[in-house]
């Protein structure tokens, strides 16, 4: 075939028994030595490059484009195929998908935990937000201490049955959020943890060098 050319098409699903029928496809194909062009080998096509790594199959990672929005709003999964394979061929170097094991492990923890740390401020603004707009009875009550003092203070808040219904609901919403704050900050200290378990592991003289915490 012409370098370049399209021999063949199929569709799988994103399942072992998927890749099994790729596999088989591109066996009869293109058998002998090969290389795979996948886009996106750390998310959408990770499992496919995965599979294809631990079966000693060569992996390339190709850019995902930017692509305009097309008129029906469609993608084309065939067309982009086919960029992948020939952006492979143009190629002078080849760069391989990110490692996996332990590389992969800090990558899922920082990620967890940088998700958790950006929403626990995100819930310490709505707190903020709520204390400054709660009855003024409640606001003077809270508004004072540091930013923790408040949150700790905020968790613990009571409703009485003399209350009215506005600083009832009110102070449910305020110690939901308080609440909603800590949790989020124990479990990105819990990420933090295996974070410095797992480096101490790879590379214990990491954290000895000034600026790395």
């Amino acid at each position: 075939a012409t370098t370049g050319g399209v021999i063949g098409h199929l569709t799988i699903a994103t399942d072992t028994t998927g890749y099994r029928l790729l596999d088989a496809f591109a066996d009869r194909h293109a058998p002998g030595t090969r290389v795979w062009a996948i886009e996106g080998t750390g998310s959408y096509g990770c499992g496919l490059a995965t599979f294809l790594l631990e079966h000693g199959e060569r992996v390339v990672e190709i850019d995902r484009p930017s692509r305009p929005a097309r008129r029906d709003g469609a993608k084309s999964d065939d067309l982009d195929a086919v960029r992948a394979a020939r952006e492979a061929l143009s190629r002078d170097h080849l760069a391989g998908p990110r490692a996996r094991g332990d590389r992969e492990a800090l990558r899922v923890l920082m990620a967890a935990r940088q998700g958790a740390v950006t929403a626990r401020t995100k819930a310490i603004s709505q707190l903020k937000a709520l204390i400054v707009s709660a009855p003024q009875a409640l606001r003077d009550q809270l508004r004072s201490g540091t930013t923790s003092q408040q949150v700790h203070q905020c968790a613990r808040l009571r409703t009485m049955p003399h209350q009215s219904i506005e600083h009832r609901a009110t102070i449910r919403a305020i110690r939901g959020t308080a609440r909603r704050a800590l949790a989020l900050q124990a479990e990105a200290a819990e990420y933090e943890t295996e974070l410095k378990q797992l480096v101490e592991t790879i590379c214990p003289i990491l954290l000895e060098q000034p600026g790395i915490g």
